[in-house]
């Protein structure tokens, strides 16, 4: 069945090979992208930003005044920092905030009234395996993750009478630009800041780890699948085996040792 799709954030990685695979499986999609405008591939582009909320509002008008309808949303867009809690810049830190979180929310609350109005719909929101464990040095980023996912698990929750799905993905590391972007989002530390040298070790794995992650393909393929179903499980972590343990092992083994393994993974070292 054609369905029609929203889906943010379709300039490069999971957004752009997903709305590629939805239109070659034949369902109208709408792509958010924050510069350039247009169409290719059958896929309907749309000026957005999620910091916008007029250019919010329009997207969402647009799709509904020549559609009618919304059938799935994918809250994909998002963006990447990095750096100590303590000394990561305050603008970095509301960028990160604002966009994940904040901006993500207002999407939201503008296409649920009209999935409530045409009984019933889909919301796929992107949260992170760093959105079930906190990340050293990616603190932020995982605190936004873990808004989503706090936010997604009431949402499911007090929309279910309406027929509409929540929907949570879980993406481990994933080979995409995430680890150059991020590098335009990095606490400027040096060697007169604290946490340099560990910062530093610990940056060169959480990029190792990117680069020899999976390929976007993988994700769009599930993303595809998710969008087409009637029942949708409430969440997906795709992630590879030994990050999918990690999971079940943050949730079994006592705090402290778990904790002992993340640090040691990310060469986390006391003075």
């Amino acid at each position: 069945m054609k369905k029609v799709i929203l889906i943010t954030g379709i300039s490069s990685g999971f957004g752009k090979q997903t709305a590629s695979l939805l239109a070659e499986n034949g369902h109208i999609v709408y792509g958010t992208v924050r510069k350039e405008t247009g169409s290719e591939n059958q896929i309907n582009y749309l000026k957005m930003d999620l910091m916008d909320f007029d250019s919010i509002k329009r997207a969402v008008s647009t799709v509904l005044g020549k559609e009618g309808r919304i059938d799935v949303l994918i809250n994909n867009a998002g963006m990447h920092t990095g750096g100590p809690i303590e000394t990561s810049p305050e603008e970095n830190i509301k960028l990160q905030m604002d966009t994940n979180f904040i901006g993500m929310v207002n999407l939201t609350r503008e296409v649920l009234p009209v999935m409530r109005k045409q009984g019933g719909g889909t919301i796929i929101n992107f949260s992170s395996i760093g959105g079930l464990m906190g990340l050293p040095f990616q603190g932020f980023y995982s605190a936004g993750k873990f808004a989503i996912e706090g936010f997604s698990e009431a949402l499911r929750m007090e929309v279910k009478q309406f027929n509409i799905r929540i929907v949570l993905i879980n993406p481990g590391d994933f080979h995409t630009s995430n680890s150059a972007n991020r590098r335009n989002f990095l606490a400027p530390t040096g060697v007169n800041d604290p946490y340099h040298e560990q910062y530093e070790r610990s940056l060169a794995i959480i990029e190792k780890d990117e680069t020899n992650g999976w390929e976007p393909v993988v994700l769009a393929k599930k993303l595809v699948k998710i969008a087409e179903s009637k029942n949708p499980r409430q969440r997906y972590i795709i992630a590879s085996f030994e990050q999918k343990i990690a999971v079940v092992l943050k949730y079994v083994l006592p705090g402290k040792l778990f904790r002992m393994i993340l640090e040691d993974h990310y060469k986390i070292k006391s003075h």
